[in-house]
């Protein structure tokens, strides 16, 4: 049986709430000489955000849709008019829902069916990630009567009814269910069931309308089901039957789907074509074939195009596929840059929407012709105050061929002197794209570099880079962010006395990791919502999320070298005598996916052993889960206090310009 002091703060009672409550009040206390910094950080904010604002507006069907935002409201409404030069409607407006819900946190799923005659919204009011579905007649502006408790992530229209997600105890999604308009929600009907908890269920519908796709995916093999959304009695389909260590996605369009799959050692992922009719692997066709460097990463379907996105040398691109051919790239105006399909509007539509910006080039809007290849921007992001000319973006290489992208002032010496915050994820897969922020801004205008180290364990050069830094090669990802620390540090960007770490999730794992590791190379580190306590969660199989991350992690109960490799990093079991850096952790009292207890039990124990003095503190968002508050100007103040904790630490008060 391991030992663990801190165990007794899992159990959730009044008296653990009470002491979390106590640590806010600490965390208060101990900043308090903050506050002005706070405030000049959040007024900052407002100066430079075009608060008042509206999306690009995008046609489906019939409509144009746009979200508008307004100046003092906390969260935006879902817009739409007839015709682009009309009068809009307010599908939804989010702040009203919160007043009516007398909700503190508000998070909304929304659907609309393909006819435009209705919305399914699914209401999240604490961060458990657990919806509310109601439905509202777009005609009237009225809510209908049915009402859907108990749901997950992930709604589809068919023919009269909705399908959704619910979940097991462990709060995995695994069940589709349909809930058919005007019946009560306890006569909604389970249309599938996935069994083996390794896998987790999601829905959508497919962009022509036609198919309602349901995926089952574990971290090492997926399947695919799909039904005939126009069908009065759901009958669902398998396309190819699961394999471990074969993934594919789907996409339909017309008679045919097209298959993103790294099925036959197609590493990186190549493009497939099947016939609707018998979709299975015998009757796969290649259409991209497997180019090793170049991760083919998802095909979105047209009527006549698709848009293919891929990502080479850690960079995305999207590329319009032809019928028989590739018709261009888009090119995008920067050496580091992020890019991602927000809504690819009409089927039929001759342009894919998209946003593209990097971390000094504020956000575009930006239509691809599909029959072209050409790009036009039909809205840019309103910074006032912002002079990109005035700073630089390099992409950099440190240790072993691990890419890092830098920015801060143009012309700086390197001799040293500059705060850097030193910002990492590496797990999933998952790419950290450096795109812009606006309120990223008050560091970088404070003499602030920021960075982002592109780690192992994460996705920018393909497959390999994953698997290079996840199971037992897991503390790759935390070598390659010390490299990287190392590395600015090297060659002149900044020193040790000046350089903070940054991460959060699975990123709070890596900067807890190299918190331990080298507590001498961080002034201070900021860990939100961290995984930190990762041995003992991955060791218990009843908490949320846990077996589906054995094929991330590993098995530790069941493999002893997993369980050395996870003893060896995990940042709660490796806490140990020694100058610790001041340290930020936050947490989310409702958060399923890293529960509260694990930065509250890290926190205990690095007060217990750091020699240094510095402030180890804990900020707990007790009516939130593991996305922090939702309404934008919580989310704001919450990154001015984490900005000022940073600044506080580099000896930047207000007025500072470093």
């Amino acid at each position: 049986m391991r030992g663990d002091d801190y165990a007794w703060l899992s159990d959730r009672t009044p008296e653990v709430v009470d002491l979390l409550r106590d640590e806010n009040a600490w965390t208060a206390q101990a900043t308090a000489h903050l506050a002005p910094l706070c405030e000049q950080l959040l007024a900052e904010y407002h100066h430079r955000v075009q608060e008042t604002d509206n999306s690009a507006p995008l046609r489906k069907g019939a409509w144009w849709y746009t979200t508008r935002t307004e100046e003092g409201r906390p969260y935006p409404m879902l817009c739409r008019r007839r015709d682009a030069g009309a009068q809009d409607e307010v599908m939804l407006d989010l702040n009203a829902v919160a007043a009516e819900l007398h909700a503190d946190y508000l998070a909304v799923e929304t659907e609309v069916s393909p006819d435009g005659d209705l919305l399914a919204y699914a209401v999240d009011r604490d961060g458990s990630e657990e919806f509310e579905i109601h439905f509202r007649d777009l005609t009237s502006g009225r809510d209908l009567p049915d009402v859907v408790p108990g749901a997950y992530y992930g709604m589809a229209w068919a023919t009269g009814a909705l399908w959704y997600v619910r979940t097991d105890e462990a709060v995995r999604p695994f069940q589709a269910w349909v809930h058919r308009l005007g019946t009560p929600s306890d006569q909604d009907v389970c249309v599938f069931e996935e069994a083996d908890a390794r896998f987790e269920l999601s829905l959508e519908l497919g962009r022509s309308g036609s198919l309602i796709v349901v995926h089952l995916e574990s971290k090492m093999a997926t399947e695919v089901w799909i039904a005939d959304a126009a069908a009065p009695t759901p009958v669902l389909r398998v396309v190819e039957p699961r394999r471990q260590g074969v993934e594919y996605s789907v996409e339909p369009q017309g008679d045919r789907l097209l298959v993103v799959t790294n099925a036959d050692g197609a590493t990186d992922f190549k493009v497939v074509e099947a016939p609707l009719a018998s979709p299975g692997r015998t009757s796969w066709r290649e259409v991209v074939p497997h180019r090793p460097g170049t991760r083919v990463e998802a095909v979105v379907a047209f009527a006549h195009h698709a848009v293919r996105l891929e990502r080479c040398d850690g960079l995305l691109r999207l590329v319009v596929m032809g019928a028989s051919a590739d018709i261009a790239a888009a090119r995008e105006p920067d050496s580091a840059y992020a890019i991602d399909l927000v809504d690819e509007g009409d089927y039929d539509a001759g342009v894919a929407r998209y946003r593209s910006s990097s971390p000094v080039r504020p956000t575009e809007t930006v239509d691809l012709d599909l029959a072209t290849g050409s790009r036009r921007v039909v809205k840019r992001e309103t910074v006032h105050g912002w002079d990109p000319e005035a700073y630089e973006v390099h992409r950099l290489v440190a240790g072993d061929d691990v890419p890092l992208t830098v920015v801060h002032r143009r012309g700086i010496a390197l001799d040293g002197t500059h705060p850097t915050l030193l910002y990492g994820y590496g797990s999933y897969e998952h790419s950290i794209d450096p795109g812009w922020s606006a309120l990223r801004v008050s560091l970088l205008e404070r003499g602030v570099i920021w960075a982002v180290a592109h780690v192992r364990g994460g996705g920018e050069r393909g497959r390999r880079w994953y698997e290079e830094g996840r199971l037992a090669a897991k503390p790759a990802t935390f070598a390659d962010f010390v490299a990287c620390a190392e590395h600015l540090v090297d060659a002149g960007y900044t020193s040790r006395g000046l350089l903070a770490a940054r991460g959060a999730s699975a990123g709070g794992l890596l900067v807890g990791a190299v918190t331990n590791m080298r507590p001498d190379l961080w002034t201070a580190v900021v860990a939100e919502v961290p995984f930190v306590d990762a041995l003992n969660t991955i060791l218990d199989p009843t908490l949320p999320l846990t077996v589906t991350e054995w094929e991330e992690w590993g098995n530790p109960v069941d493999d002893a070298e997993i369980y050395d490799v996870m003893a060896s990093y995990s940042p709660y079991d490796n806490v140990h005598d020694a100058p610790y850096p001041a340290v930020l952790a936050t947490a989310g009292l409702n958060d399923p996916r890293v529960s509260y207890w694990e930065p509250a039990k890290w926190v205990q124990r690095l007060r217990r052993h750091t020699t240094s003095g510095a402030p180890v503190l804990l900020r707990v968002e007790l009516g939130a889960g593991h996305s922090g508050p939702s309404g934008r100007y919580e989310a704001w103040a919450d990154e001015a206090f984490v900005q000022a904790f940073m600044l506080d630490r580099w000896g930047l008060g207000p007025g500072a310009s470093g």
